[in-house]
């Protein structure tokens, strides 16, 4: 197991629109996904023919299986997270607020912890903010392509967090990150990491491979928006290095 929980050094400055996101994602989990987890489907919705057409109801799964496994919160999910193949405009932003569990939730707002506060205190708060909304609908896009047709709903932060972690890359190759190493019984440490060490094994090895070896699709993990994030992050990050070079020449 492979877990950063911090890394070095920090930004003296404070980073308020990072801890909002942090609060946001937390606040919406808190007061929408929790009770309608525990909810029961309301039958009068409208949708619900389409969720259960999308999920294979008549196929080989039943209507009433399909009901029996489903909460208020699929069904909210399946209006507001993003489908490739019936996108709008509202749920490009709507599913970058939505997770799927606490675990879903937990490890995205930890990503973001360690490495938002950094590229905020870099660009901004309000750049910041507009980087991370930007690449997260890069993000969405870049999956979208690669799986045109489907109608599950993509959700969750984390499209928008590659977005970050590839400005980090860029901008902050000589910080360290601590990592927690646990290979129970043989091993259970910390160290501390290069970070782009730690960042090209979450690109690379646990975005990249899965993606390539599915073929893009059919994997219950959005490799897709993980990828299209960082590499947007990057590019963005590439860009206002470029702008603000050419501001310094003009002066």
């Amino acid at each position: 197991m492979f877990l950063p929980y911090g890394d070095t050094p920090n930004p003296v400055t404070a980073t308020y629109v990072n801890w909002l996101l942090i609060g946001i994602n937390v606040t919406v989990f808190l007061i929408v996904t929790v009770p309608l987890m525990v909810s029961q489907v309301d039958l009068s919705d409208p949708l619900l023919l389409d969720y259960l057409r999308s999920y294979g109801a008549r196929g080989l799964v039943s209507q009433q299986e399909i009901l029996q496994n489903i909460s208020a919160y699929d069904l909210f999910v399946f209006r507001y997270g993003f489908r490739p193949a019936a996108p709008t405009l509202s749920t490009l932003m709507s599913c970058m607020f939505l997770h799927g569990s606490w675990m879903h939730l937990a490890g995205n707002m930890l990503f973001l912890y360690i490495f938002g506060n950094n590229v905020e205190a870099r660009l901004g708060s309000l750049t910041y903010l507009l980087v991370y909304l930007v690449t997260g609908v890069v993000a969405t896009l870049f999956f979208a392509v690669f799986a045109p047709g489907s109608q599950i709903p993509l959700v969750g932060a984390s499209g928008a967090i590659s977005g970050v972690l590839g400005c980090y890359f860029l901008w902050f190759p000589r910080n360290r990150v601590k990592t927690f190493l646990f290979l129970f019984p043989f091993l259970m440490t910390t160290v501390m990491l290069p970070a782009r060490l730690v960042l090209g094994v979450y690109l690379i090895i646990d975005n990249l491979l899965p993606f390539i070896v599915n073929g893009g699709v059919g994997s219950g993990v959005a490799y897709g928006a993980h990828i299209g994030g960082f590499l947007g992050g990057l590019g963005l990050a590439y860009g206002f290095d470029r702008w603000q070079g050419l501001r310094r020449l003009k002066i």
